[in-house]
């Protein structure tokens, strides 16, 4: 079995005490909706690592005058950005394995007239190495 930081593993005294709270301080906001604990068959609360955290940050805000309100706002939106950027690395991966797998795929260039050049994976743009000297004309 592994551990992480969502794995709910504490009562709810010891996650009280790792979040400098109360235990019914933990049951108001859990009412409220603000950090869900899991429960046991028995309806006993289990706190995960990632639970002290949101109390501790919850703590932190309601100490800066945020409301609960606030605090639930917050919340939201941080659970947003953390499920956001899981789905931007998904779609990196996809992009970068269908990248790599796709059979024939295309590279383009500037040709040196501005034209746009297929090229094979792999080979380069051949440039002129010719120089044009400009002299100007001779109006005597």
């Amino acid at each position: 079995m592994s551990v992480d930081e969502s794995s709910p593993i504490f009562v709810i005294s010891v996650a009280a005490e790792l979040a400098g709270m109360h235990p019914q301080t933990l049951r108001q906001y859990d009412r409220l909706g603000l950090v869900s604990p899991t429960r046991t068959t028995g309806g006993s609360r289990r706190y995960s690592m990632r639970n002290v955290v949101q109390l501790r940050e919850i703590a932190q805000l309601s100490s800066e005058g945020v409301s609960l309100e606030g605090i639930r706002r917050v919340l939201g939106l941080e659970d947003e950005v953390t499920t956001l950027r899981a789905r931007v690395r998904e779609l990196e991966a996809m992009l970068a394995d269908e990248m790599l797998n796709r059979p024939g795929r295309r590279v383009f260039a500037a040709g040196s007239q501005g034209e746009v050049v297929t090229l094979r994976a792999g080979t380069r743009v051949r440039r002129e190495t010719a120089m044009v000297v400009w002299r100007p004309l001779d109006r005597g």
